[in-house]
């Protein structure tokens, strides 16, 4: 589990410690019975999610414990009886943490843990537990902790025992001088200040990859979709890749990338990307941002479905919340293409709901990972999408502009060429893509041909 650990010259670390000794943990899964705002989807599927997300830090699950919540209680969220129900079950199975399926406020979180005596964890910090433990990359392990330092600043009262203590004043008649939960703060906020900074220079360093992957002619695949969708699985079928596959939600975290051809040997990027999750922690949000930006430059994108889930289309909404969180408009960009996977497992009653449910018929793509059926026919569809969006165009280059010239040769079908004095008009078949990056890298006048 996690610990943080303030260190000298206030440097935060926050510490995963993993032990031979199988952790336990109780799973309360909260029903707002009467407020159908805050409930959602198919009950047993929600509450083998939260397990889901346990088993993905190696806790044990040892019970599973739906409650009914008609008015939510400012101070424990649950009720006097409900929290009693859960105390009795505590006692029964003696878990070393209990997961609370749901966000909860510090105060909550501290109450909790003061009356039944056992580590408290909310969804968030659950997710946030799982995140610190998978990020691999630097600027992964920078986002995790940004965001894990952001979660734990409004929990110091129940995080740390010390902070009662208070610190003296450097003057014999000033006052008691300056608490030391007021100490943690301020050096948490100086880690979170010196985080940003690292963070925006790796940005900087990632906005400098993709310029210079434009400069390269290869178009961008994005694969995204609901954790544990089979993202990965497809990841590793189409690019003959080694990704790391598990049945684990959030298996999957450090973007990967794959040059693949298509069908008519067009060579693009398929790039691989961190799931989704319904009530995803905005902290997360906005700490993978960088990563998460990408998809909006990609030129086509595959949403992953698992069309074996109850809840599909809850899971559906979830990705469309965040893809518009980035600026994302999944309801009008072609772009987009829904990708059902695991028919090798699925009902045809099934499959035939989802392409009801889906946003273009034309855009359905059925497929399993696993056995690779359907997979022939995702990349053709590609090739195809990227096709239409080509088209001729003509550029005046220099004749002394052999580079320029060599450029549009590899990445484009010329046509066409003809000198006149001291240019060459060269018409080309060239998709959007292709366009933009030589007209970014040669600014040249585009003429449509004559």
């Amino acid at each position: 589990m996690a610990k943080i650990k303030i260190l000298p010259q206030n440097r935060i670390f926050i510490i995963y410690t993993h032990t031979d000794t199988q952790e336990t943990a109780l799973i309360v899964h909260p029903i707002f019975t009467r407020i159908p705002t805050l409930e959602r989807g198919d009950l047993e599927q929600a509450i083998d999610e939260a397990a889901g997300l346990a088993e993905a830090i190696n806790l044990e699950v040892a019970c599973k414990m739906p409650v009914n919540i008609s008015q939510i209680k400012a101070g424990h969220l649950f009720g006097k009886g409900t929290r009693d129900n859960i105390a009795d079950a505590i006692k029964e199975h003696k878990p070393n943490v209990v997961i609370i399926n749901h966000t909860l406020t510090p105060v909550q979180q501290r109450n909790l843990e003061e009356q039944f005596e056992v580590k408290i964890i909310d969804r968030t910090g659950l997710i946030l537990e799982i995140f610190g433990a998978r990020a691999q990359t630097k600027e992964g392990r920078i986002q995790v902790e940004l965001a894990q330092l952001n979660y734990q600043k409004s929990r110091l009262v129940k995080a740390w025992s010390h902070l009662e203590r208070q610190r003296g004043g450097q003057s014999f008649v000033g006052g008691p001088g300056e608490s030391q939960i007021e100490l943690d703060r301020r050096m948490i906020a100086g880690r979170i200040s010196n985080l940003k900074k690292e963070l925006e220079k790796v940005r900087q360093t990632r906005e400098l990859g993709r310029k210079a992957r434009e400069r390269v002619p290869f178009p961008v695949v994005a694969l995204v979709g609901y954790t544990n969708a089979g993202k990965s699985t497809l990841f590793n079928r189409v690019t003959g890749a080694n990704v790391f596959v598990k049945n684990l939600l959030f298996a999957t975290l450090d973007p990967t990338m794959r040059r693949i051809e298509l069908p008519s040997g067009r060579s693009v990027i398929v790039s691989d990307t961190v799931g989704f999750i319904s009530d995803l922690p905005t902290h997360l949000i906005e700490a993978f941002r960088a990563t998460l930006d990408q998809t909006k430059y990609a030129d086509i994108i595959l949403h992953v479905r698992d069309a074996t889930q109850n809840d599909y289309n809850a899971h559906k909404r979830d990705v469309i919340k965040i893809m518009k969180d980035l600026g994302i408009d999944y309801d009008s960009d072609e772009r987009i293409y829904e990708v059902i996977n695991k028919i090798d497992v699925c009902s045809e009653e099934r499959l035939d709901d989802v392409r009801r449910d889906a946003k273009f018929e034309d855009n359905i793509l059925p497929i399993s990972a696993q056995t690779g059926e359907g997979v022939d026919n995702l990349l053709e569809v590609v090739d195809a999408f990227l096709a239409r969006h080509s088209k001729n165009k003509q550029f005046d280059i220099p004749v002394t502009d052999g580079k320029a010239l060599a450029w549009l040769y590899q990445n484009a079908e010329v046509i066409e060429m003809n000198e006149t004095g001291d240019m060459n008009e060269v018409i080309v078949h060239i998709d959007d893509a292709n366009q933009n990056r030589f007209e970014g890298l040669f600014p040249y006048a585009a003429h449509e041909p004559r």
